[in-house]
Parts: C-alpha cells; structure tokens; sequence
C-alpha cells in the first residue's frame, strides 16, 4: 500500500521563473480594459526633468504612492511647468518596467488642479497675446510728466482711491484726481472695468489713467485677465498705468498696459512727479541761469578786452611805427639786392677776360684736359677687365668642381638602367641590363649578383 507521502512527491512541481511572472503580471495589468485609460489626480513629489525631455516623478495623495513618467513628446505639450508640491489631473495608463518588476503611470496629459485650472487659462491667453504683439514696447504710450488730471478706474469704495488722492496731493497738489466708478471683482466687473476705460478716452478730461484695485486671490484678480478689460486697455488713446493686487501679482492687463506699478501708491508716484524734486530742480534751474548770466559777463568783458587791444593795434601811432619797420626792412632788402648785382657783373668781367685769351692758350688747355682724360678712360678700361677676369675663374672653378666627368678622373663612373641613374643596389636586380659612363667611353654590363652592405 503506497503512503499519503509518497503519492504527494510523486507528482511533478511546476514553479514559475521570475520573467514568467512579471510577463503574466504585465499582460494582466496592461491589458486590463479598466487600467489603459485612467483618470487619476494627486500631489507632485521627487519630480526629476530628465536632459532628453522626459518627467519622472511620484503621484501621491494621503494614503498611497505611485510612480509616474512622462514622455517628452507627451510633456511637449503641457501648458504649464510642473514643479514639486503641484496638485494635478492625470490621463495616462498602467505600464509594467520587467527588469525591476515595478510598475507605474505613463502619463499621457497632465493639468494643473483647482486653482492650477485658473493658471493654465492665464499661462495660455499670456502666450496667445504675446504671440499676437499685444506686448509689445512699440504699443506703449509715455506717461506724461506733469499732468493736470489724473484719472483713475476702481472701486469707489475700496483704499485704492484714497491711497492714490493721498499720495497725489503729498506729492503734485496741482493735479487734480477724477474717479471713475467700476466692479472690481465679482460677475459683471470685466464689463464694467471696460466701460468705464472707453468712457474715460470717450470724454478725454485725463492726461493718464489709472486702472487698479487691492490684493487678492487669483479669483479675485481674475476681471483683469478677461479680454474685454484686456482688449480696452490696448486701445485706449490715454497712457494707462495699472495697479493690480500685490507687488507680486501680475496680471495680463498688467502686460499690456503702458506702465505697471507693483501698488495703488506707486502707481499715483509714477503719475506724477514729487514737489520736492521740483524744487530742487528749481533750485538747479536758478544756479544754471545764473552761471550762464556770469559766463556771458565774462563773454562780453573778453569781447570788449580784445575790441580794445584790436583799437590799440589799429591807431595811427601803431600804423606809422609799422610802416618805419616796413621802410627798415625794405632798405635791408635793397642793399642785399645791390650786393648780390655787383657780384654778378664780377662774374661776367672775369668770363668776358677769359675769352679774350689767345687760341693757343685754349688749345694748350683743352689738351691738358684731354690727355687728363685718356689716361683715366684707361685706368678704368684695365680695372674693369681685372675684374671680368677674376669673376671668370671664379666661374670657371666652381663649374669644374661640380663637372660629374671630372669626378670619373678619380675612377667613379655613372651607372644607369633605362635611361635611369641608379643610386642605390635595391635598384637593380640579378640579370638585369646595365650601363656604365666612364670619363672616355660607355660600358654595358649584366648584375651577376648582389649583396647589400
């Protein structure tokens, strides 16, 4: 009778290898119906950029973790930049990584969470403006230095008002602040900003307008990201200057405005100018004329200095002690000139004495001369003959040292083949046809054989 153990060894164990498993694991998970297309939504954390473009990062909430990557062709697309902490929506699918056995999101497009959804419209309107030129600095209008009116467009009711009267009035009391009525938040309030930026241009009482309100969330700010705000603003003809929110806010109206003043407070400051600057410059202004009015004192006094000097140089008693000066110079001159005349005449007496001297005297002195002559048409006849002779031999010596018949007197002779002259033994070969120079005569021979040094 055979044993309850001996029955269980017999059977035959089947056991999986570890790439059976992960591939079984693989084609469950990734085959799933349920798992190629999941809509999945968490917090960002040990976000990687990898240098190719790809995103790896972990997907997690309150209770649990999970890998994720991102293709770069996929994150190409993203209208944000992720960044650790982001609270995100995910369209992706289950994939299994077989090394490791691991497995993770692969994430098809991504989007920012709640307020994140805000942005994302924001980052996306930024660039499709940008893209049109609504930015650009040749659309900006300046802001004029010393306006009488300054217009301003928020809330009746808010700080914003009276931060902006307050600051106007400290610094440039002589401009005046019109207050134009609007929503700054809430339904309607795009609208009603729009309005009333069209109806300040429409009854152009204000050489600048400000267009802007307190701090606030993204929400809060959100009628300035509107294009019927956004679209106002570029075509206003009236600078405008905008003060939206916190000094880190920024807005797209903010973008598109002429100038952009991180509060209320500065926006008013860059409107107008300060009073006491304008003193000063006052001040400056007085110092400035008044060194121009010495300078020109000291102008007309130089011109009156040399008016005089050009007087005293053109009086008469100057005008006759120059012409004495003329007459002494002109005397001096005169009497150089008789003197220069009388050795010239000397000259001529003497020519005029030689030739009358009798033709036998001449002839005596035109041999003298020619015999002087002759001689010395010798002397440089044999000196240049000396000369050739000597650069002759040089060159008859050299021609003769470098003569190749000359070195056969010494029993060398020229060896060629075919009409080649051979200088070395790995030239020629057993057998082969050779000719020999001598200094009289040529010689063919045959190689019998031969041995290198």
């Amino acid at each position: 009778m055979i044993s309850l153990d001996q029955s269980y060894q017999s059977i035959e164990r089947q056991y999986l290898t570890v790439t059976a498993l992960t591939k079984y694991i693989k084609v469950k998970l990734e085959g799933d119906k349920h798992l190629v297309s999941i809509l999945i939504k968490g917090e960002i954390s040990n976000f990687k950029r990898h240098s190719r473009g790809h995103l790896y990062f972990t997907l997690k909430d309150e209770n649990a973790a999970i890998s994720a990557i991102m293709f770069s062709k996929d994150a190409e697309r993203l209208l944000f930049s992720p960044k650790e902490g982001d609270h995100v929506l995910i369209q992706g699918r289950i994939s299994v990584y077989e090394p490791s056995g691991t497995y993770s999101i692969q994430v098809g497009k991504m989007t920012l969470d709640g307020v994140g959804e805000l942005y994302q419209k924001y980052e996306q309107l930024k660039k499709e403006l940008e893209e049109k030129g609504y930015f650009r600095l040749e659309h900006k209008k300046k802001v004029p230095s010393y306006p009488k009116v300054i217009g301003v467009v928020t809330s009746p009711t808010g700080a914003v008002i009276q931060d902006i009267i307050n600051t106007v009035t400290r610094r440039y009391p002589l401009a005046e602040v019109h207050l134009y009525p609007a929503l700054v938040q809430g339904p309607g309030s795009a609208d009603s900003l729009r309005n009333q930026i069209i109806y300040a241009n429409t009854r152009k009482e204000v050489d600048v307008l400000i267009v802007g309100r307190g701090g606030g969330s993204i929400e809060d700010l959100w009628s300035f990201n509107e294009m019927p705000v956004i679209e106002a603003i570029y075509q206003s003809e009236i600078p405008i200057i905008t003060a939206i929110g916190h000094e880190t806010d920024f807005t797209i109206s903010d973008f598109v405005s002429d100038l952009r003043a991180p509060t209320p407070t500065a926006a008013a400051e860059l409107a107008t100018p300060n009073k006491q600057d304008l003193f000063k410059k006052i001040d400056e202004y007085q110092e400035a004329i008044a060194f121009r009015i010495n300078q020109l004192f000291l102008d007309k006094k130089t011109s009156l200095v040399y008016l005089d000097e050009r007087l005293e140089r053109l009086s008469p008693t100057n005008k006759l002690t120059q012409l004495k000066d003329s007459l002494r110079d002109l005397d001096e001159k005169l009497v150089k000139y008789m003197t220069y005349n009388l050795e010239m005449k000397h000259i001529r007496v003497d020519r005029q004495l030689d030739l009358m001297k009798s033709p036998v005297d001449k002839l005596n002195a035109y041999k003298q001369t020619q015999a002087h002559l002759t001689e010395k048409l010798h002397q440089g006849i044999a000196l240049v003959l000396q000369l050739k002779k000597s650069a002759f031999d040089l060159e008859r010596k050299t021609l003769t040292s470098l003569n190749p018949l000359h070195v056969m007197d010494r029993g060398f002779a020229l060896v060629t083949k075919d009409d080649h002259v051979i200088t070395s033994i790995r030239d020629v070969n057993v057998n082969d046809d050779i000719n020999l120079r001598f200094k009289d005569g040529y010689v063919d021979a045959v190689i019998k054989g031969k041995k290198e040094n």
